[in-house]
């Protein structure tokens, strides 16, 4: 029972990575990299939270990239239109990194990615 139980989990993970590969492919939504992705992911879990993180913050996210290369990615990710910076209503010097309606849409798509591997 077990094997066939982990054959099952195994099964919906290839499904859910397939479907996101599709997503990946869809013209309406930017190329990221490794790294991009990872940080919008990373972005993702402090949104969820309804937490701020500023460009500080993010830049420091991640432990396996560089602050000057997290910063570089920041950059690529805003011209994408992935992310937008706000400024903070008190002190305009804090800049906070959040989601755009492209960043919504990508992780409701990955969503729906979830939901059809897991009743496939």
């Amino acid at each position: 029972m077990t094997s066939s139980l982990t054959s099952q989990h195994s099964q919906t993970y290839l499904r859910f990575l397939n479907l996101v590969k599709a997503v990946h492919a869809l013209p309406d939504f930017p190329k990221l990299d490794p790294v991009e992705e990872r940080l919008l992911h990373l972005f993702a879990t402090v949104w969820h939270a309804e937490q701020k993180i500023t460009v500080l913050q993010a830049m420091a996210i991640y432990d396996d990239v560089s602050s000057t290369t997290a910063h570089r990615r920041l950059k690529s990710l805003r011209k994408k239109g992935v992310i937008t910076l706000v400024s903070d209503e008190v002190d305009t010097r804090i800049k906070y990194v959040m989601p755009t309606p492209i960043a919504n849409k990508y992780f409701a798509q990955l969503g729906k990615c979830l939901n059809e591997a897991q009743v496939a």
